[in-house]
């Protein structure tokens, strides 16, 4: 800057020196641009003045027409830049630019002329008539092909005006500058390349423009050059082969892939349009159809995997240039399978029934599993449910055998329904199920069995032949004829003497089971043969065997124990005198006495003294009932006279006292009507006719004695009770009489005495007291039996070889008070009865032992029989037990013991006279 203004000063002084060679203008030269308060010149001085001069003449600077950028300064006079000087604006194009200014004077008005002339300078840079030029070239333009382009303009003048033209780097163009003449040059585009649309649709090109200034300026502008597009391109698409993967399950109107084809081209030639051609398989077009506009393949139909797995076509792109380009691609739509096919089970073959002693391992069925699936959707795993007895064994790929794994019982299950289940290994698995049902066919493999191993069966006496007494059942968990069960009454496996026999003392013998009952084979019905009676027969047991209709047949037993029950059949039978011919003959007698009393009898005699004090006996009215308890049990009643007579009878002794004392008004002889009756329902009764004669006291004594011996006589040598006399009244009439009396009396006391000493420290037997039958056990090592006071029988049938067995028969009374015990060494009862078969049996409460002197007494508490077997190396001790306990004569054979009941027969009968049949009071009948 420096330098130029030193310049611009030595113009200004060589103008200044030119004007006052020129005789009174004055130039000036300033260059634009120059700042505000640059001194252009002297101007006073110039003009001659004097310093003071200018102000005081006003000096001052006109400039018609336009604004001033120059004045003058009032105290130096100096022409000063006021503004900015910018010559394109002041003269434009126009060189030299002069601006003519007037410079006024007062006193005196002078004027002058002042001539300034703005110098150029290289502000302005060329400038295009457009930043951006926008130029259109058809693609199919050849090279060398020329467009002319606008120059650009430059506002200075001179060299800084001169322009010179580039291009930027271009393959396709060139730039060429025309001389329109010798200050103008037209650039032209040349096309040196050829356009390709496709491949750069638009040249962005940069025309630059610099002038010749110091430092020189440009300009530029942007040339764009747009391809014009050809129909030269067929569409493309983006992929020769579309790969696509669909799940069968998808629904129609899914996407299934979008094709996209382009051209290069654009406008119209570029417009593309899409079908579909060449479908494999040709039902492919019935699934498939595309969007022509956008490309999108839908799908129109159901696709099955298991049908078809692949579906192959072409798309054809087609523009719509002229003519119309197209292009060609491949889908393949890959179906992907999907589980939605559950296992299939098919039975090929089976096998049933299934017999229940198959052996394991056999087949009972094959089967035959599939899947449509594939992959892991189609493995299929099967198993059955339930897991037993059954399972599967696979044979080869999809078929399985269903075999036996477990042994089969059919009386437990009769059918099974079987399941086999197939599961795939899909996500989630698909189940598939086939349901079998396996019936099992029957054998013969069990054998009927009773509903319980003992029957005990309670008939009365005197029942129908025919009639009803049990309804014996067997089970067979059999089938058909092997399930079909028959009774019948055993009669094999018997004993000695024919096995199932029954005996009684009157001769009858051994007789079968099956001559009293019968048992239906169908039904198991138990019948009765004939009627039964309580007194030939209480206790019946026998077997019944029950025998199914298998191959071969099996057959189960059960032991029937029949117990008569006693009915009131049979009248009270009165008994003869004691020491009549009746008598003589001992127990025959007494079994005729039951056997052919009636209800009425002969006439009793008796003798009574004169003046006999009140509650003499004078007789005794004997009678026995053939029943047993209650049935058995006698009353008497005096039924003549009636009134106050001079007699009376014990209502259960049946003796016959005098009420009152007798006197001669009561006449010399009295006749009695005595009614004996059992206790039954209804009750049976008999009479006796008693005739008391009244005699003189010698006389009636005499006849007492000659009773009383006969009757100690007959005791004393029979060991037997029967109908006694009373004692006649003491009466000191004759000495002889009462000598005989008091040895008669004293011999029975010492009897008494001596007898009661026998039975006190004599071993006794186990003897139960009661209302009932009093029973008498005997044991031996060939079996057992049980014996009544009556006839009885006792019956056994039994499988094999006897056991040693104890049975007892206890009424319903309470046990005695316990007696102390005795110092032997014998073992107790319990210590046997605890004792079955070789095992401890624990003694049931209602039994109870106790010691009384030597003997051993068993009490029962209940009703009820005891059975009890013992092994054999314990029969040696039962039968010691059973001989300490029940007396010296039961060790002996069982022979002595049939004596002992003739014995004990008679006995007992004996003590019912003596007692009068009188059943409550309790007795002990001694062997």
């Amino acid at each position: 800057m420096g330098e130029r203004c030193c310049a611009a000063v030595v113009r200004v002084l060589v103008l200044q020196a030119a004007w006052a060679l020129s005789g009174g203008q004055v130039r000036y030269s300033v260059p634009e641009e120059a700042k505000a308060g640059t001194v252009v010149g002297r101007l006073a001085q110039d003009l001659g003045l004097e310093a003071g001069e200018a102000e005081a003449r006003r000096l001052r600077l006109v400039a018609p027409g336009r604004r001033a950028s120059v004045e003058v300064s009032g105290a130096s006079g100096a022409l000063l830049v006021s503004s900015r000087l910018d010559r394109e604006e002041l003269c434009g194009k126009s060189a030299p630019c002069a601006l003519r200014l007037e410079v006024l004077l007062e006193r005196p008005l002078r004027v002058f002329h002042v001539q300034l002339e703005v110098t150029d300078i290289n502000d302005n840079a060329p400038v295009f008539p457009a930043a951006r030029k926008n130029l259109s070239i058809a693609e199919l333009s050849v090279p060398g092909s020329r467009f002319p382009l606008e120059g650009a303009s430059d506002a200075d003048i001179g060299a800084n005006a001169q322009l010179t033209y580039t291009l930027s780097p271009s393959e396709h163009f060139s730039l060429d500058l025309q001389k329109s003449n010798e200050r103008n040059i037209e650039p032209e585009l040349v096309l040196t390349k050829s356009l390709d649309r496709e491949t750069i649709p638009v040249h962005r090109l940069v025309l630059t423009a610099t002038d010749g200034g110091r430092p020189s300026l440009t300009g530029t502008m942007e040339l764009v050059v747009s391809v014009l597009d050809a129909n030269d391109n067929a569409p493309q698409f983006n992929q020769s082969v579309y790969k696509v993967q669909l799940l069968e399950s998808a629904e129609v109107g899914t996407l299934v892939t979008r094709v996209n084809a382009t051209d290069a081209d654009e406008g119209i030639h570029s417009e593309v349009t899409y079908a579909v051609t060449n479908f494999l398989p040709p039902s492919g077009k019935d699934v498939i159809s595309i969007n022509p506009i956008t490309g999108e393949i839908l799908l129109t139909g159901e696709i099955d995997f298991e049908e078809v797995k692949v579906f192959n076509f072409r798309i054809e792109a087609i523009d719509k240039g002229t003519p119309p380009l197209s292009s060609h691609c491949k889908v393949v739509l890959e179906v992907v399978d999907v589980n939605d096919n559950a296992p299939e089970v098919w039975v090929t073959s089976l096998s049933v029934p299934v017999p229940e002693d198959a052996s394991l391992g056999t087949v009972v069925a094959l089967l035959s599993v599939s899947d449509r699936d594939s992959g892991e959707n189609g493995r299929v795993r099967c198993w059955v449910w339930p897991a037993s007895p059954f399972g599967l064994e696979a044979t080869f790929a999809g078929s399985y055998s269903l075999v036996l794994r477990e042994a089969l019982d059919r009386e437990r299950v009769s059918e099974y329904e079987v399941e086999v289940r197939a599961e795939d290994g899909g996500a989630p698995a698909l189940r598939a199920s086939r349901g079998l049902r396996v019936p099992v066919s029957d054998v013969n493999d069990n054998a009927p069995v009773f509903a319980q191993a003992v029957y005990t069966v309670l008939a009365r006496e005197n029942n129908a032949a025919g009639a009803e007494l049990a309804r014996l059942w067997a089970r067979d968990p059999d089938e058909a004829a092997n399930g079909r069960v028959s009774y019948s009454v055993w009669d094999g496996g018997l004993g000695v003497g024919g096995g199932a026999a029954a005996s009684s003392s009157t001769g009858v013998g051994w007789r079968p089971a099956s001559s009293y009952v019968s048992v239906d084979a169908e039904s198991g019905r138990l019948w009765a043969l004939q009627p039964l009676d309580y007194e030939e027969l209480q206790v019946l047991q026998f077997e019944v065997r029950a025998v199914d209709a298998g191959e071969p047949p099996l057959s189960g037993n059960a032991t029937v124990q029949l117990f008569v029950l006693d009915e009131n059949d049979n009248a009270p039978a009165l008994l003869p005198p004691a020491g009549s011919a009746a008598e003589a003959g001992g127990v025959a007698a007494a079994e005729a006495a039951l056997a052919g009393a009636g209800s009425e009898s002969g006439t009793l005699w008796a003798w009574a003294a004169w003046g006999a004090p009140a509650g003499q006996v004078v007789a005794k009215i004997r009678a026995v009932d053939a029943d047993s308890g209650y049935n058995a049990w006698l009353r008497y009643e005096l039924w003549e006279p009636r009134g106050k007579g001079p007699f009376r009878v014990g209502l259960y002794s049946g003796e016959v006292s005098t009420a009152r004392a007798l006197d001669e008004a009561d006449g010399p002889r009295q006749r009695l009507l005595i009614v004996v009756r059992d206790h039954g329902e209804p009750a049976r009764s008999a009479t006796a006719t008693l005739s008391v004669s009244l005699l003189e006291a010698a006389e009636a004594a005499l006849a007492a004695g000659s009773s009383s011996s006969s009757s100690s006589s007959s005791l004393v040598s029979r060991s037997a009770a029967g109908v006694e006399l009373g004692a006649g009244a003491a009466s000191a009439a004759t000495n002889v009489w009462l000598v005989v009396a008091i040895c008669a009396v004293s011999s029975l006391f010492l009897l008494a005495v001596v007898l009661y000493g026998a039975s006190r420290w004599a071993p006794r037997a186990a003897v139960l007291s009661a209302p009932g039958p009093t029973t008498l056990v005997c044991a031996s090592e060939v079996g057992s039996w049980s014996y009544s006071q009556r006839h009885s029988r006792s019956l056994c049938v039994a499988d094999g070889a006897a056991k040693s067995d104890l049975m007892v028969f206890s009424p319903n009374f309470p046990p005695p008070p316990p007696a102390p015990a005795a110092k032997d060494t014998q073992p107790e009862p319990s210590a046997l009865l605890d004792t079955v078969s070789g095992d401890t049996l624990a003694q049931p409460e209602w039994v109870t032992a106790s010691r009384n002197g030597g003997g051993t007494n068993i009490h029962f508490a209940k009703r009820m029989y005891l059975m009890v077997s013992a092994a054999p190396e314990k029969k040696g001790e039962l039968a010691v037990w059973l001989k300490n306990t029940a007396g010296r004569q039961l060790g002996r054979r069982c022979g002595a013991c049939e004596a002992a009941e003739q014995r004990t027969v008679s006995l007992q009968a004996q003590e019912r006279v003596r007692v009068g049949g009188s059943a409550p009071v309790r007795r002990r009948a001694r062997l």
